[in-house]
């Protein structure tokens, strides 16, 4: 050890080091001057066990700290998280080790990693996301990454929470908003050999203490408190997912060849993420867009969204991105909810000046919101002309025409990839409805989403256009449900009950 520069040195050796010894690598403490950690590999004294130490002064004592590891395979790097004082990562000739506890204590993190040589491993921590991954390089010339470090530095609560038999929802990392395009246009095929990439979106970490009685609900809020997107454990796939069950989804292609996937190879499409019920840790990722209108298929999607990659092809929903800014995540489990503050920040390599991202964000907004008005008031106004249809009578007939007029009957219960008027591009339907406006309006936004720049003129004429179909119908709708007041006087007169607005 040397505490000048290099000018005068002191043999510090832990004295169970004996030579033919061969030290690995040491580790100099991220939170003090006099903490290090040692991996020391003793393969050559015909001693296949790990050994790893441990000094907080200097180097005058050492303490070796191997309980919990297993025996018959040799110790290679150990690292301390530079964020989480006492959080170490050690690795060996089969594996790779976590101690939340300065080493006192060891357990596997293993997981899918198959027996091989780790020769060393590296925190790779990002400052500008407090986030970071565990990169291990192996023997046999590989590297493998574990993504997203964040529930590792917060198990000391978490293990409070589970002593306590409660559910905890670990705080995010800093989500970068990053579009995951990938090899287009010509995917690699699946038996080239080829990295993978984490799984896209904002990483949501939680733990169930056991299985949850009912639906575990997870919500995100902007900053306001506003809903932006909502996901539950009861949501069912409309069809049998191809990543999880091909067999079956097969049988849907035979039925329906024009299905989602079914004229794809079935090795394209990714696992589907879901709000998992199930006790232990559970993961999940908002994939950092605002919930799609109307009913949207799981099993769908935005192909324009994502490039196609083996077994990781995920899909997109019909839905804008939330801008970068501060979000809750909520977690409801049992009658208890949870909180934790989750950041989503922009992708870096974006120069777009902030005035025009800003109107970007706020114009997708709007139009998105406006959607999910004329939506709303598509299944109002259904739901009422059932209600005028059940009345009879010939002025609830001819308001019921009204009400036809504007939103015709028979129309899908979802908004968006060209359904309710209008292709993807915003194109304005022959006769606004509310049937076709929501798609306008969310084919208008999403015109903008293929990048973080100004809108085109193309572009601001189709939202502009879009937002002023919403708006009339918006009012012709108000004349309606006025002539729905003006009818129950009538009805009241007559002795008849009012027909309630939904």
């Amino acid at each position: 050890m040397t505490t000048d520069g290099g000018a005068n040195w002191t043999n510090v050796t832990p004295p169970s080091v004996k030579p033919w010894a061969r030290v690995f690598n040491i580790e100099a403490g991220h939170f003090d001057n006099q903490t290090a950690y040692a991996a020391v590999n003793t393969m050559r004294l015909d001693d296949m066990n790990p050994h790893f130490f441990r000094t907080h002064d200097g180097g005058k004592t050492w303490t070796e700290i191997n309980t919990g590891l297993a025996a018959g395979a040799v110790a290679n790097s150990i690292r301390e998280d530079p964020r989480k004082k006492g959080l170490l990562y050690a690795a060996t000739e089969l594996q790779v080790w976590v101690s939340y506890d300065d080493g006192d204590h060891w357990q596997s993190i293993k997981y899918n990693m198959p027996p091989i040589s780790v020769r060393d491993i590296q925190v790779k921590d990002d400052s500008t996301c407090l986030c970071a991954d565990l990169v291990a390089g192996t023997h046999g010339r590989g590297f493998w990454i574990l993504d997203n470090l964040t529930p590792f530095r917060q198990e000391a609560e978490a293990r409070a929470a589970r002593q306590a038999s409660k559910a905890y929802l670990y705080r995010p990392g800093v989500a970068v908003r990053v579009r995951h395009g990938a090899n287009e246009p010509t995917p690699w095929p699946p038996e080239v050999p080829a990295g993978e990439n984490p799984i896209p979106g904002a990483i949501i970490d939680y733990y169930l203490p056991k299985n949850a009685s009912g639906p575990v609900t997870l919500e995100i809020l902007d900053a306001s408190g506003k809903l932006v997107r909502d996901f539950s454990s009861n949501q069912p796939a409309l069809d049998p997912h191809p990543a999880l069950d091909p067999q079956a989804y097969n049988k849907v292609c035979q039925q329906r060849p024009t299905a989602p996937h079914c004229e794809v190879p079935l090795y394209w499409p990714a696992r589907p993420l879901r709000v998992s019920s199930a006790a232990g840790f559970n993961r999940f990722a908002w994939d950092m867009k605002y919930d799609p209108i109307g009913v949207e298929d799981p099993n769908e999607g935005d192909d324009a969204a994502t490039g196609a990659v083996p077994h990781a092809t995920y899909s997109m929903p019909y839905a804008p991105w939330a801008p970068p800014g501060n979000y809750t995540v909520r977690l409801k489990v049992d009658g208890q909810t949870y909180t934790q503050p989750l950041t989503l920040r922009l992708d870096p390599r974006v120069k777009t000046p902030a005035p025009v991202l800003s109107q970007l964000a706020t114009l997708t907004r709007s139009l998105y919101y406006d959607a999910v008005a004329a939506h709303e008031a598509y299944d109002e106004a259904r739901a009422l002309a059932a209600k005028l249809d059940a009345a009879g009578g010939p002025d609830a007939a001819a308001l019921r025409a009204r009400i036809d007029s504007i939103a015709p009957p028979g129309g899908a219960n979802r908004v968006g990839r060209g359904g309710r008027g209008g292709g993807r591009g915003g194109a304005a339907a022959p006769s606004a409805t509310f049937e076709s406006t929501p798609a306008a309006l969310i084919n208008a936004a999403m015109a903008m989403q293929d990048a973080d720049v100004a809108p085109t003129t193309g572009q601001l004429a189709a939202a502009t256009r879009a937002s002023a179909d919403q708006v009339a119908l918006m009012r012709r709708w108000a004349s309606i449900k006025s002539a729905l007041a003006a009818l129950n006087v009538k009805r009241k007169a007559a002795g008849q009950p009012p027909i309630s607005s939904p």
